[in-house]
C-alpha cells in the first residue's frame, strides 16, 4: 500500500478530473472492501463475565466496565457491519477455539466452529490454542466428523469449519507442507486480495510437546516475507496478513498510545508490499499504525469486531488507504441473532444437566489474579484440589502439588448467594487436563522452581498446594533464584537428596511451558481430570475461601 494513511493532494485530483473523461473516471473509481475481524474469542459463545473494560467517556482518567461479547449479539453486530456495503469479508486472528468455557469446551468446541460458520466467517488464522488438543483434531474441526475418543457428543453431526484456516508458518515435518493452507486469494469487484495466515513462532513453547510432535513453526517474517514474490507474481498487489501475535498499547479500545510488544518489530521487518496487519494473542484492544501499515486487534472472548474498511485502485490493484474501528457488541443494544440462539440451545440441552450441577459455594470471589509474588487466591484453591485428588496411596500418595497459572484462565466468581456450578469450575480449568502424580527428588523440585523463568520476559509462577512453601530472590539470575534453605513441606526443609511424589496436570507433566525436568519424574500415575478434582474438592470443602496465602514469598 504505497498511499496508506495520506490523502491525494487537491491539485492531484484537480489534474486527473482535467486528464480523465467522466467515464474513464468512473471506471477507475476506487472499490471499497470491507473488512471484519476478531480474534482470540475462545468459545465465548455467551457473554463472557466482566465485559470490556474501556475509558469513561464522561472522564477518560476512569475505567468503566461494559457488559459486551456473545455468539448471538456477534452475529448480530456483524450483520449491520455489512449492511450497505458491496463488499466485505469475516475474518479472524486465531484462538477462535481452545480454553474455552464449558458450553463449547464439553463438545470439544464443536459448537464455536458451528456459530462462526453460521456468522460467515470466510478465513482464519490458526492461534496456539487451535493446536490444544494436535494436529488430527484440528483437521477435525475443518474437515467434520466424531471425537476419536468422546465420539458423538452434540445434538447433530458436527460437518467441520465452512470457514478455512491458514498455516502459513506451521509445517509437518514428514511432508514438508503446511497444515493448511498458507494463504486465500479472494477477488472484490476483479481485484484480487490475498489474506495469509499464521500463529506466533513460539507456540511449540506454550502448548503441549505432544501436540507440538511431528510440526514446526517457523518465523513469521521470513514465512511471510518468502510469500511476497509468489503472490506478486500471479498479480496480487494487495496483501492482509492475519497474524496470531499481538502486542499492549496504553490507550483506550480504538487508540494506539506507545504500543509495545512482539508485534511492533514484526510488523516493522514485513515486506512493504504487505498493508494490512490482524492482530490478536495478546488480547488487546488497538488501532494501530505501525511503519505506515495499518494494525488492529479486537480485545478478547468476542467483546468487539473490527471493522476495517480499504480503498482498492483498479489499475494498481492495491490498497490506496485502510481505516478501522473497533466496534463494541454491546449486550444493552444488540438484539440476539436467532439462529445462534437456536444452536446454543440445542447444545444446552444437552449441556446443562451436567453443567448446572451444584458443585458448592464460595464466601467471595477466588481470583486468579496474582499478588507481586505470583500467587493467586484461585491458584491456591485449585493445587490444594489437586493433591486432595492424589494423597491417598491409592491415588498417587502425592505430598505436593503444582499448577500452571496459564491454566487457570477465570475467576470462580461469588453470585448471588455464594453457590456454584460445575460449569463456573470447568471455565476455570477449562484444558480438561488429567493429573499426574510422578517422583521427583527435592533437587530436581528446586530445578524445576527455576524453570519458571525460562522465559525472562514472560515468569510462570506455578501455582503450590498447602503445607509447601519457597522463597525467591528477585535480583538473582536465572538458574539462582529459588533459596534451596526456603523451601519446606509441613515446617521440615525439603531434602535435594529426598524423593517426593508430587502432583502437576498432563501438559506440564510432559515438559509444557518449559518445566522439561517434570519429563525426568519417575513412577507416573494419571488420576482424575483437573477439573472433576476441582468440583470434588468443592464439594467436600464449601463454602470455599481464599486462602491466607504466604506459600510463595519474594525477595527484592
Amino acid at each position: 500500500m504505497k498511499t496508506a494513511f495520506s490523502q491525494i493532494s487537491v491539485t492531484a485530483c484537480a489534474l486527473a478530473l482535467a486528464l480523465f473523461s467522466p467515464a474513464h473516471a468512473q471506471s477507475t473509481a476506487p472499490v471499497e472492501l470491507r473488512i471484519l475481524a476478531i480474534n482470540d474469542f475462545h468459545g465465548n459463545l455467551r457473554p463472557p463475565p466482566g465485559g470490556i473494560r474501556i475509558a469513561d467517556p464522561a472522564d477518560n482518567s476512569k475505567k468503566i466496565m461494559v457488559d459486551a461479547g456473545g455468539a448471538e449479539r456477534m452475529a448480530t453486530l456483524v450483520n449491520q457491519l455489512r449492511d450497505g456495503h458491496r463488499n466485505t469479508i469475516f475474518v479472524a486472528a486465531g484462538d477462535l477455539i481452545g480454553a474455552s468455557p464449558f458450553l463449547s469446551a464439553m463438545f470439544h468446541d464443536e459448537p464455536t466452529i458451528e456459530s462462526m460458520s453460521m456468522m460467515g466467517l470466510a478465513l482464519s488464522a490458526v492461534g496456539n490454542h487451535e493446536f490444544d488438543e494436535g494436529k488430527d483434531e484440528l483437521l477435525r474441526m475443518q474437515n467434520g466428523g466424531c471425537h476419536p475418543v468422546d465420539t458423538c457428543l452434540g445434538p447433530h453431526p458436527f460437518t467441520g469449519a465452512t470457514f478455512h484456516y491458514l498455516a502459513a508458518s506451521t509445517i509437518e515435518k514428514a511432508s514438508g507442507k503446511t497444515v493448511f493452507p498458507a494463504y486465500e486469494i479472494r477477488e472484490f469487484d476483479g481485484i484480487p486480495v490475498a489474506f495469509i495466515g499464521l500463529t506466533l513462532k513460539a507456540t511449540p513453547d506454550i502448548i503441549s510437546p505432544q501436540s507440538a510432535a511431528g510440526l514446526e513453526f517457523r518465523d513469521e517474517v521470513e514465512t511471510v516475507n518468502a510469500l511476497v514474490p509468489e503472490l506478486k507474481a500471479r498479480g496480487i498487489e494487495a496483501i492482509v496478513v492475519l497474524i496470531h501475535q499481538g502486542g499492549t498499547p496504553s490507550g483506550d479500545y480504538n487508540a494506539c498510545p506507545a504500543i509495545a510488544g512482539p508485534i511492533v518489530d514484526i510488523v516493522k521487518n514485513f515486506d512493504k508490499a504487505i498493508d494490512v496487519v490482524v492482530s490478536g494473542h495478546t488480547h488487546q484492544a488497538y488501532v494501530c499504525e505501525i511503519d505506515g501499515r495499518l494494525v488492529t486487534s479486537g480485545d478478547k472472548y468476542g467483546t468487539l469486531v473490527t471493522a476495517i474498511d480499504l480503498k482498492l485502485d483498479p489499475v494498481t490493484r492495491d490498497i490506496v488507504s485502510a481505516r478501522a474501528d473497533n466496534h463494541i457488541v454491546r449486550i444493552a443494544t444488540l438484539e440476539k441473532d436467532a439462529g445462534q440462539t437456536a444452536l446454543l440451545e440445542s447444545y444446552d440441552r444437552v449441556a446443562s444437566p451436567i453443567a448446572n450441577r451444584p458443585a458448592g459455594s464460595v464466601t467471595e470471589t477466588l481470583s486468579r489474579t496474582p499478588n507481586n509474588t505470583g500467587e493467586s487466591p484461585l491458584g491456591d484453591i485449585i493445587a490444594d484440589a489437586q493433591l486432595a485428588a492424589t494423597a491417598s496411596v491409592a491415588n498417587g500418595g502425592a505430598v505436593i502439588a503444582f499448577t500452571n497459572p496459564g491454566g487457570v484462565r477465570t475467576d470462580v466468581a461469588r453470585k448471588e448467594g455464594g453457590a456454584v456450578t460445575f460449569a463456573d469450575l470447568f471455565a476455570s480449568q477449562p484444558f480438561r487436563n488429567q493429573l499426574v502424580t510422578l517422583t521427583l527428588t527435592g533437587q530436581q523440585i528446586k530445578d524445576m522452581l527455576e524453570q519458571q523463568w525460562s522465559d525472562p520476559k514472560r515468569p510462570r509462577i506455578l501455582q503450590v498446594s498447602k503445607g509447601f512453601g519457597y522463597a525467591w530472590d528477585n535480583a538473582k539470575g536465572n538458574g539462582e533464584r529459588i533459596i534451596a534453605e526456603r523451601m519446606s513441606l509441613n515446617g521440615q526443609p525439603i531434602d535435594p537428596a529426598a524423593r517426593y511424589r508430587v502432583t502437576v496436570n498432563n501438559f506440564l507433566a510432559v515438559g509444557g511451558d518449559g518445566f522439561t525436568v517434570l519429563r525426568d519424574g519417575t513412577a507416573w500415575q494419571t488420576g482424575v481430570y483437573d477439573s472433576d478434582a476441582l468440583d470434588a474438592y468443592f464439594k467436600g470443602n464449601s463454602p470455599v475461601s481464599p486462602t491466607a496465602g504466604g506459600r510463595i514469598v519474594r525477595l527484592n
